[in-house]
Formats: structure tokens, sequence, C-alpha cells
């Protein structure tokens, strides 16, 4: 489905500030954002639980060539989404102590793909890109990149 979503700019290259207006949408945005993805790229995303963080993954997975069913690793920590690029989806929301991330083992991750992060607020990455994702109510979502990739 095409993104209606509104916003002020090409998304092509970036991705602004824009509020969507239904799940597809918000994948939609994912989506333009996972056709940007390069390995070694890191996205930490930001938002309140039900904020939408996982169906924009959906949308970065199918951008980065995935066809894989798409869900909250919540349980889980990593689940990997293979296509032209590796995408490792990590929630960080039952994380407690900074020296559980030790093991989930960014680099090497990294190394193979790309990796998205939920509750990436908890991570310190200065040179990984930031998104937050805000619910509006209803099925309208506020996606506000605060650090874009560097590509």
């Amino acid at each position: 489905m095409a993104c209606r979503c509104s916003w002020s700019r090409a998304a092509t290259t970036t991705l602004p500030e824009l509020v969507t207006n239904s799940p597809a949408e918000t994948e939609a945005v994912g989506e333009l954002l996972g056709k940007r993805l390069r390995t070694g790229d890191m996205v930490l995303l930001k938002g309140e639980l039900g904020a939408g963080k996982t169906t924009f993954v959906r949308g970065v997975a199918r951008g980065a060539g995935s066809d894989a069913p798409v869900a909250s690793p919540t349980f889980q920590l990593v689940r990997i989404y293979p296509g032209r690029l590796q995408l490792a989806h990590i929630d960080l929301y039952r994380i407690e102590k900074p020296s559980e991330l030790g093991d989930l083992g960014l680099d090497e991750l990294l190394m193979q793909g790309a990796v998205v992060v939920e509750w990436g607020d908890r991570l310190e990455a200065p040179d990984a890109a930031s998104i937050e994702i805000e619910h509006l109510g209803g099925d309208r979502r506020l996606v506000r990149t605060k650090r874009d990739l560097s590509h």
C-alpha cells in the first residue's frame, strides 16, 4: 500500500517528522527506511508501549527485502529477518541492567547486516539513527526522526 501520510519533504532520502493515519501507513514509512539500510546501520526506536514500534519494524523488514513475519521480540530479545540485507530486530523492554546488553552480540549482528532496536533509549549508541514514534490516538502515529542515517 502506498503511504498517504503527511510530510513536508521528499521521503526518499530522509525521513522527516510525519503523521501516519493507519498501521499500513506506519509500515510504509518503515519500508522507506528499510530500503536505505546498509550493513552496519543501527536504528534506535523510542516510544511508549503500544506506540507502533513493531508495526514500523514490519515495514523496515519489508524494505530490507524480507518477507518473514515480524513479531515483537520482547521475550526472545533478538529476531533475525533474512533479505537483501539481514535485519536484526532487538527489543530491550525486558533489559534491566546495562551488563545484559553484552549478551546480545551487537557487533556481530552489525557485521552481518543492519540492526533496529525497540526501546533504543536504553542503549548508548551516538552514531545510530534515532526515531521516536508517538501514539496520537486511534490509528494515528507521529514518526519523528531525531537523528537520520549518515547516508
